[in-house]
């Protein structure tokens, strides 16, 4: 399958992922909402078969990816409640098929993720971030909620942690989101893709099915 706004790239039975929309820093529209959906359900048939057992998620360019595309979000002011909604339930069905792949998914973050960069690391399972990358849940900054992320967030952060940041809106470095638990490794840039590829290795010497039951667990 071959996509506008994704690069995949195949290496045995890991699949490496990447937003390239580099120019508005891999913001989201319809068009890598719709993508993104389209690409999870194919990684789901190919894990299935056996085919796929990690992805490596990560963004082109100099951000991870920035949350909503501007541009995206400044025709949707027209928008009536109704298609207003069909948006937002399309977003909220991309994250939950994300979440539900049966692989490990490992989010390589490097820059920002912003918004609904910040939903996208929450449904990764494990997520290694360059030092002076900076995380947001910044949608109150815009007047608008992080409602479609916030069931991932909520899992990954807890309450007390989202209660601070979802309502404040700040920016904040990748050492606190180690600490609030959306991160887990947090390393300088030259060592990101190495610290990946050991994470990789480690996942694939487990039990697929193993794995699959696990993540459906937690």
């Amino acid at each position: 399958m071959s996509y506008q706004h994704l690069i995949t790239n195949r290496d045995g039975p890991v699949e490496y992922l990447t937003l390239n929309r580099p120019e508005v820093r891999n913001a989201f529209n319809e068009q890598v909402i719709a993508e993104l959906t389209a690409w999870a359900a194919a990684a789901c048939e190919s894990a299935a078969r056996g085919d796929l057992r990690v992805v490596v998620l990560a963004g082109a360019g100099k951000t991870f990816c920035a949350g909503a595309d501007v541009a995206w979000m400044s025709r949707t002011v027209d928008f009536t409640e109704e298609e207003n909604l069909r948006d937002a339930m399309a977003m909220s069905h991309m994250f939950g098929a994300l979440d539900e792949i049966p692989v490990p998914m490992v989010g390589r973050v490097h820059g920002a993720a912003l918004g609904g960069g910040a939903g996208l690391a929450a449904v990764c399972d494990i997520v290694v971030a360059e030092e002076s990358a900076l995380f947001g849940f910044t949608e109150v900054k815009l007047g608008i909620l992080p409602a479609v992320i916030s069931p991932f967030a909520l899992a990954k952060i807890g309450r007390s942690a989202a209660r601070e940041l979802f309502l404040n809106g700040a920016r904040f470095p990748a050492a606190r989101a180690r600490e609030i638990g959306l991160v887990h490794a947090v390393v300088p840039m030259s060592d990101l893709d190495a610290t990946i590829a050991r994470y990789v290795q480690e996942l694939l010497t487990a039990g697929p099915e193993a794995i699959a039951a696990a993540k459906a667990r937690t």
